[in-house]
């Protein structure tokens, strides 16, 4: 994983610098569509990871409900290492969506971004087996992170 941010980031919550492997490519030299929501799991997890084991509960819950995808621009090899910013879009009682702009690395962090996207996370009592609320706690971290 590339360089990491939780500091000046402007309108985002995480900035993280992924790169791009020669196996994430397809036959036309464009990021595959599932190599690109890869890419961003590994953008999700380095930043859910940095966040502090007070969160711990809220990651090791959180499960994936649905993923948008929407590509305004191509990306290549070369356009390595994406920049994926993210932040909370939003949550309600028992889940949150994060969102997501995909830009080069070496693209300005005003330019049109190549792709945006959001991952609906709905959080899970484990050893229930079902949905569960956010906690006040959670929610506290949601909104400090809604920056957008």
């Amino acid at each position: 994983m590339g360089t990491e941010t939780r500091g000046d980031t402007g309108d985002f919550a995480f900035v993280a610098d992924v790169p791009v492997r020669w196996s994430d490519m397809d036959a036309f030299g464009h990021i595959n569509h599932a190599r690109m929501i890869t890419l961003m799991e590994e953008a999700r997890v380095a930043w859910l990871l940095s966040v502090g084991e007070q969160y711990a509960p809220l990651i090791k819950s959180a499960m994936i409900v649905t993923v948008e995808i929407r590509y305004q621009a191509q990306l290549r090899h070369e356009d390595s290492p994406l920049r994926i910013a993210m932040w909370i879009k939003g949550f309600r009682s028992v889940d949150f969506t994060i969102g997501y702009e995909v830009r080069s690395a070496t693209a300005g962090p005003d330019s049109k971004p190549a792709c945006v996207a959001s991952t609906q996370m709905a959080v899970v009592d484990i050893e229930k087996q079902r949905l569960r609320r956010l906690t006040d706690t959670e929610k506290s971290y949601l909104q400090e992170w809604s920056h957008r």
